[in-house]
């Protein structure tokens, strides 16, 4: 019996851990989209929260429902040329402005929108 404590904690405990890290994430990539030299998302697009938002790029609304398949937002985030060869989104990750890492985590944070 008390390894089945020592099992929940560790479980309890494990997952707190993770959803602070997870909420850590969200945040930083809610700056990086807000940071003007890194993800700059208000240049072009409608943010809840965003102050001076751009309308040129659709507003980034209801992102996980739109985006269902993580990775295609991923790639549109990295090289939108790729589907839209006309696209007017940089390619941020190809280019250099932001790595993969700081994308998944701008990903964290739209999928909360």
């Amino acid at each position: 019996m008390k390894n089945i404590y020592i099992i929940a904690a560790t479980l309890v405990l494990t997952l707190f851990l993770e959803s602070n890290a997870y909420s850590g994430d969200i945040e930083e990539g809610k700056k990086l989209a807000f940071d003007r030299k890194k993800g700059n998302c208000l240049a072009c697009h409608m943010i809840d929260d965003g102050e001076l938002a751009g309308n040129n790029g659709p507003p980034l609304i209801a992102m996980k429902a739109r985006f269902p398949d993580r990775e295609v937002l991923f790639n549109q985030i990295w090289d939108p040329t790729e589907t839209n060869p006309n696209s007017f989104m940089p390619p941020f990750g190809k280019h250099g402005a932001i790595t993969k890492t700081e994308i998944n985590k701008i990903i964290e944070y739209l999928y909360t929108l």
